[in-house]
C-alpha cells in the first residue's frame, strides 16, 4: 500500500510491485560477469613476492624483474635461473603463513594446492594482489601474453581462461606490428607533449584521423620529418622548423 498526500487529504491506493510479486523476473536475464580491468602497473622498486621457484615461477620472476620490481622468492629449492640471479632475494625455506602481507603484489607457483591456497587466503586478508599459476579461481589479477617493440607493448588476455589462446592470438596480431609502429609511437609521444604545452591538453579527436596506414608507410620509407609534420598539421600545431643543411 502506498500513502499519497494531496490537498490536505490522505488517500490509499494499491501500487503494483512486479518485482515483489514475481521475484523470478529478476532471473530472466543471465547474470553478466564483470570484465577484468586492464592496467599497466608501475612496479619499479616495489616489493613483489614469488612463492615457488620452479620453471613456471622463473618465468614470472623474469617478467617482474623486467618491470623493475624488487623480487623476493620463497621456496626450499630453486632452479638455476633463480638461484644464480643476484637481483633476486631468495629465502631457501617454505612459505610462512601471513608473510605475503609485506608485499605489494604476489605470485604463487608451487604446484602444491595447500601452499597456494594458503597464500591466496593470506593475500585476500591483507589486500595484496595475487596471481596463482594455472588457478584462475584464486587470482586477483591475471597476466596477459605480451610482445614488445621498444615502448610499444601489445598484450592479449583471455581473463585466465586459456593462456595458450592468449599466446596464439598475440603471435597472430604481432605479425602485423613492426619497428615502424614503435617509431610512430615515439613521434606521437613527442607531438603529444607539444600539443599539451600549446593547448593545455594532449587529448584530441584528431588523433584518430592522423594515425593511419599512410603515416605508417611514410615511416617505413624512412621519411620521419614528413611523418612528424603530418602529425603536427593534423593536430592543429604549426609546422616545426626544419634544420637547414650546413653550407
Amino acid at each position: 500500500m502506498l500513502a499519497v498526500h494531496r490537498a490536505g487529504t490522505t488517500r490509499l491506493r494499491h501500487k503494483e510491485r512486479t518485482l515483489a510479486r514475481h521475484p523470478q523476473d529478476r532471473m530472466r536475464d543471465p547474470p553478466v560477469s564483470p570484465t577484468a580491468y586492464p592496467v599497466n602497473l608501475d612496479l619499479a622498486g616495489r616489493r613483489a613476492l614469488v612463492v615457488g621457484a620452479g620453471p613456471v615461477a622463473a618465468r614470472k620472476v623474469a617478467s617482474l624483474l623486467d618491470a623493475g620490481a624488487d623480487v623476493t622468492v620463497v621456496a626450499p629449492t630453486a632452479v638455476d635461473e633463480i638461484a644464480d640471479d643476484s637481483r633476486i632475494r631468495w629465502h631457501e625455506r617454505p612459505y610462512r603463513r601471513g608473510e605475503v602481507a609485506s608485499y605489494r603484489l604476489a605470485v604463487t607457483a608451487t604446484g602444491d594446492t595447500d601452499v597456494d591456497s594458503q597464500v591466496h587466503r593470506d593475500a585476500e586478508a591483507a589486500g595484496v594482489w595475487l596471481n596463482s599459476a594455472d588457478d584462475p579461481e584464486h587470482c586477483t589479477f591475471t597476466l596477459p601474453a605480451v610482445s614488445r617493440h621498444g615502448d610499444l607493448q601489445v598484450t592479449v588476455s583471455t581473463g585466465g581462461s586459456s593462456p595458450a589462446v592468449s599466446r596464439w592470438l598475440r603471435r597472430s596480431l604481432f605479425d602485423d606490428i613492426g619497428p615502424e609502429h614503435a617509431t610512430v609511437l615515439a613521434l606521437a609521444s613527442e607531438v603529444r607533449t607539444e600539443l599539451r604545452e600549446a593547448t593545455g591538453s594532449s587529448e584530441s579527436p584528431a588523433w584518430d584521423r592522423v594515425l593511419d596506414d599512410t603515416l605508417i608507410e611514410t615511416v617505413r620509407r624512412g621519411d620521419l620529418e614528413t611523418a612528424r609534420q603530418v602529425l603536427r598539421r593534423g593536430l592543429g600545431l604549426p609546422p616545426a622548423p626544419t634544420l637547414e643543411p650546413a653550407q
